[in-house]
């Protein structure tokens, strides 16, 4: 029987199988094992594939900033992700994980505080993007947010989440040179450090007027 020619037509989930689905672990995060199939761009389907799959779930980041003074707040704390690299202690923006209870925006808010010491008074969403799609399920939505830079300060953090986050206050262009220079290797924080240096003329005269 001839397959239908799916080429040049968009897919979505009706075009994939799931045959079976095997939590390998759960824990603060989840291991799942997908056994799964799935139409081929040049028409019929796949063989059968095994993935294991990190199920981090939905979170939010945003880099706060201060449109007065032109500066952002940018915060640094160990990583076990970069542990054993070169810089474990990474520079980046305020982030946290989407409780089902909450809203992205709820989130960085939040975060702002327990991070930073900072409240934020307006947003502007940048985007939403799959960190690493290849073997993690997590969706991240990225913001700038209004704040006053003068306000943050000192070292903030959560004793039982076993935070020790360092607040930095640095210019706009500061932080920009940052990522030219790789000092900043945090996805979001690059994200979001290069859509304000393509848009804070506009961000200003918006947050300003």
């Amino acid at each position: 029987m001839q397959q239908p020619d799916h080429q040049g037509i968009d897919f979505t989930l009706q075009d994939v199988e799931i045959i079976s689905k095997e939590i390998l672990y759960s824990g603060f995060f989840k291991m799942v094992k997908y056994c799964f199939k799935h139409r081929l761009f040049e028409g019929g389907w796949s063989d059968i594939i095994e993935r294991e799959m990190f199920e981090r779930g939905h979170a939010a980041a945003m880099l706060p900033y201060d449109p007065q003074r032109d500066e952002v707040v940018i915060i640094e704390q160990i990583r076990v992700g970069a542990l054993e690299h070169k810089h474990p202690w990474q520079l980046e923006i305020v982030a946290g994980i989407i409780d089902s209870n909450e809203s992205a925006d709820d989130v960085v808010r939040r975060e702002a505080q327990e991070e930073a010491g900072i409240d934020v008074s307006e947003l502007e969403k940048v985007t939403s993007y799959y960190p690493s799609s290849g073997g993690c399920s997590e969706m991240l939505d990225v913001y700038v947010g209004r704040v006053d830079a003068t306000l943050a300060q000192g070292v903030h953090g959560l004793d039982y989440e076993g935070e020790d986050i360092r607040v930095h206050v640095v210019s706009r262009q500061h932080a920009y040179q940052w990522v030219v220079d790789g000092k900043i290797e945090n996805g979001a924080s690059i994200i979001a450090l290069q859509w304000l240096e393509l848009n804070y003329q506009c961000l200003r005269q918006k947050w300003l007027k």
